[in-house]
C-alpha cells in the first residue's frame, strides 16, 4: 500500500474504489507515514558530482487540525549570510506544480546539465543564476496531491484557493516553529502564474495573524510576482490587445472584436452574433501560436497536456514536450520550449529510487510516479473541478489592502507572453492608484536593455514593475540571468533603471 499522491487524476477517489476494510488498511498506513516530519539534511544528490556545496533540507509538515495534509518542503540555506540574508518562501506555479522543479531547473541552486546527460543518467551541475546566492529560500509541494506531498483522506485532497492560503500560512508558521533561527530573518513571499491569486491572500493571513498578536510572529517585507495571474477577466481580456501590439491581430480585425464585443472577451452573451464571428477569426489568427512564448513554436506531442490555466474558453495552447522532442538533434529541440516541461529529464530524475531516498521520501512511494503539475489540480474556466476549485476570482481587492501596510512588492512579466500579459498587470497596478515615482524608463544588464521599469508608492509601501525583454510565461525558464540579477538588485533597494554594465 502506498500513499496517495499526484500521479492519477482524481487520486483521491481510489479511496472509493476499495472495499471498507482495505480502504481501513490504507489509512492505516498512510497515518502512520506521520513519523516523516523528521529534518533530513541532504548531503548528495544522484547526478551532481561530489558533496553538495550548499545546505538543502528536506522534511514534511503537517496541515489542519489533524495534520491529515502532509506537506514535503525543500529548504536550501543562504550562500551569502544565512543568518541575516531574507528568508523567501517561494510558491510553483500551478495549481499543482512541484517545488522540487523550481529547486532544479529555475531558481535553485542547481540545474540540468543537458550537454552531459542521458535518458539513463541526468546529470546536475550548479546554476550560475540562483537565487539562493542571496537569500534563504524555502520551496514546497502543495496544495495536497502536488509532487510528494499528499492527504491521509480523500476529504483532504479536495481544496480551494481560500483554503490553500490558510494552508500556506499555517505551513509557514509550523516551518518557523522548527526553525527559530529564521523567525527574525526579513521574510518575502514569491510565486508565479497561477500564485497571483494565492499569494496575496498569503500575505493578507500574515498581516493578520501578526497584528492579532500570534504566537509566531513573521517579519514580513514584501513579495515578489512573476507573470502573475491577478484577475481572471481582466487578465483574459488583456489577451486580445497584446495580440493586436505584437502583431498577432491586423488593426481590421481588433477594431471589429472590441467594437462588437465591447472588449469583453471572457464572458461572451452568445446571442450577440457578430462578437461569435470576431472571435472566430481571433481564435483562427491565434490558435497555432505557443501562448506561453509567442515566438516559440507549438509542440504538438502525443503526450501532450492541455494548459493548466482556468481561463481557457476560447484560446488554447500545449504545455508538455515528449521525451521523443527532447532527444531530437540539440539544435532542434532548442526552440521547443514548453510551460510545464522545460526539461524531461526531471521526470526521470525525480522518478529515480536512490533520488527518491536522497531526498527522504518515505518508501510507501515507491512505485507512485512523480509529475511537475498534477493535472486533476488544474481547470478550466466554467468547468466542474475535479479537486481544485477557483473561488477567488480576483485578488486586485487585497493588492489594495496591501497598500496600507509596510510592504515592498516586485512584479514582472514576460513580454512576449499572452497567457497573462503585461498589459493586464499594468492595468490592475494602475487601478491601485499609486503614486508614480518613476516613469516608464529601461533598465539594463550587460551594456543592454533588460527591459522596462516602473516605481510605484504610496504611504509605507512601494511596487516596483518590470517588464524582462524577450521573457515568456515563467520568465526564468527564458531569461535566467535577468530574473536572477533583478531579483538580487530589488532585494538590496537599488533602482533597477540605474546602468550597471
Amino acid at each position: 500500500m502506498k500513499p496517495l499522491s499526484q500521479s492519477h487524476l482524481q487520486r483521491w477517489n481510489l479511496f472509493n474504489q476499495f472495499s471498507r476494510p482495505v480502504f481501513f488498511c490504507v489509512f492505516l498506513l498512510v497515518v502512520s507515514s506521520e513519523v516523516i516530519e523528521s529534518q533530513f539534511i541532504v548531503k548528495t544528490l544522484p547526478g551532481f558530482v561530489g558533496d553538495l556545496p550548499f545546505t538543502l533540507e528536506t522534511g514534511y509538515i503537517g496541515i489542519g487540525e489533524s495534520d491529515d495534509v502532509q506537506w514535503i518542503y525543500y529548504f536550501v540555506e543562504s550562500e551569502g549570510n544565512p543568518e541575516n540574508d531574507p528568508l523567501m518562501l517561494w510558491l510553483t506555479a500551478g495549481p499543482g506544480c512541484s517545488g522540487l522543479s523550481t529547486l532544479v531547473s529555475e531558481i535553485g541552486p542547481v540545474i540540468f546539465n543537458n550537454a552531459n546527460s542521458t535518458v539513463e543518467k541526468p546529470m546536475l551541475e550548479m546554476n550560475s543564476n540562483r537565487w539562493t546566492q542571496v537569500a534563504n529560500i524555502l520551496y514546497v509541494d502543495q496544495p495536497a496531491g502536488t509532487g510528494f506531498s499528499y492527504a491521509t483522506t480523500p476529504k483532504a485532497y479536495k481544496t480551494n484557493d481560500t483554503l490553500s492560503a490558510m494552508q500556506v500560512y499555517q505551513f509557514l508558521k509550523k516551518w518557523l516553529v522548527d526553525h527559530p533561527k529564521f523567525l527574525n530573518n526579513p521574510f518575502f513571499l514569491g510565486g508565479d502564474s497561477y500564485n497571483g491569486i494565492l499569494v496575496p491572500m498569503i500575505l493578507q493571513e500574515i498581516y493578520n495573524g501578526n497584528e492579532v498578536g500570534e504566537e509566531t510572529q513573521i517579519n514580513i517585507k514584501g513579495y515578489i510576482l512573476g507573470n502573475p495571474l491577478t484577475d481572471i477577466r481582466g487578465d483574459y481580456n488583456s489577451r486580445i490587445p497584446f495580440a493586436h501590439n505584437v502583431a498577432l491581430l491586423s488593426d481590421e480585425i481588433y477594431e471589429s472584436t472590441k467594437q462588437n464585443c465591447h472588449g469583453e472577451y471572457l464572458n461572451v452573451n452568445p446571442n450577440n452574433s457578430l462578437c461569435m464571428q470576431d472571435l472566430q477569426v481571433v481564435d483562427k489568427c491565434l490558435e497555432r501560436i505557443n501562448k506561453e512564448y509567442i515566438l516559440d513554436p507549438l509542440c504538438d506531442t502525443s503526450n501532450t497536456l492541455k494548459n493548466s490555466h482556468l481561463f481557457k474558453r476560447v484560446l488554447k495552447s500545449l504545455d508538455n514536450t515528449s521525451m521523443t522532442n527532447w532527444l531530437l538533434p540539440r539544435v532542434q529541440r532548442q526552440r521547443c520550449r514548453v510551460y510545464h516541461e522545460d526539461n524531461p529529464l526531471i521526470n526521470i530524475w525525480a522518478n529515480r529510487k536512490d533520488v527518491r531516498e536522497a531526498l527522504h521520501i518515505p518508501e510507501e512511494y515507491d512505485g507512485i510516479k512523480w509529475v511537475k503539475c498534477n493535472e486533476s489540480l488544474t481547470f478550466d474556466y466554467g468547468k466542474e473541478a475535479i479537486s481544485y476549485t477557483n473561488n477567488v476570482p480576483s485578488t486586485v481587492v487585497y493588492h489594495k489592502h496591501l497598500t496600507y501596510k509596510n510592504c515592498r512588492a516586485l512584479i514582472f512579466s514576460g513580454d512576449h507572453d499572452m497567457l497573462v500579459s503585461h498589459l493586464g498587470t499594468v492595468n490592475w497596478i494602475e487601478s491601485l492608484n499609486l503614486l508614480v515615482v518613476n516613469y516608464w524608463r529601461p533598465w539594463y544588464l550587460d551594456n543592454q536593455v533588460a527591459g522596462y521599469t516602473m516605481k510605484y508608492s504610496t504611504r509605507d509601501y512601494n511596487l516596483t514593475f518590470a517588464t524582462v525583454k524577450g521573457g515568456g510565461h515563467i520568465v526564468r525558464l527564458y531569461k535566467p540571468k535577468q530574473c536572477s540579477r533583478m531579483f538580487m538588485r530589488w532585494l538590496v533597494d537599488d533602482p533597477l533603471y540605474i546602468f550597471t554594465s
